[in-house]
């Protein structure tokens, strides 16, 4: 599917319908599976329907591609800003000065 047809087949509602319209929004959302909510006409939620059965494997199967997405946008941030190109030895540097940054604003907390 290409992305011109997955937002074709999106349905938004406004988080003013959510709230004021509450039943509708909830007989849209069993009909379609999923609901994109809108605030000031920007994308902020997406409602998805599940069921008890399902719903922790529903919940793990989210966050997963939440992390892969969050890994996604990591990867893209470090290849802009060349650290793609760093070696394992300048990698150990950095974990190692990170480290000792912590201790150190930790022993000052103290």
């Amino acid at each position: 599917m290409s992305e011109k047809e997955i937002k074709m087949a999106m349905e938004f509602v406004s988080a003013r319908d959510l709230r004021t319209q509450p039943g509708q929004v909830w007989q849209r959302l069993s009909k379609s599976g999923e609901l994109i909510v809108t605030w000031d006409g920007k994308p902020i939620a997406l409602l998805s329907s599940i069921d008890e059965a399902t719903l922790e494997q529903t919940l793990a199967a989210f966050r997963r591609a939440r992390a892969q997405m969050a890994v996604t946008r990591m990867r893209a941030a470090a290849q802009a800003s060349g650290l793609d190109k760093l070696s394992m030895n300048e990698i150990d540097i950095e974990i190692r000065a990170a480290r000792k940054a912590r201790r150190t604003r930790s022993r000052k907390r103290r």
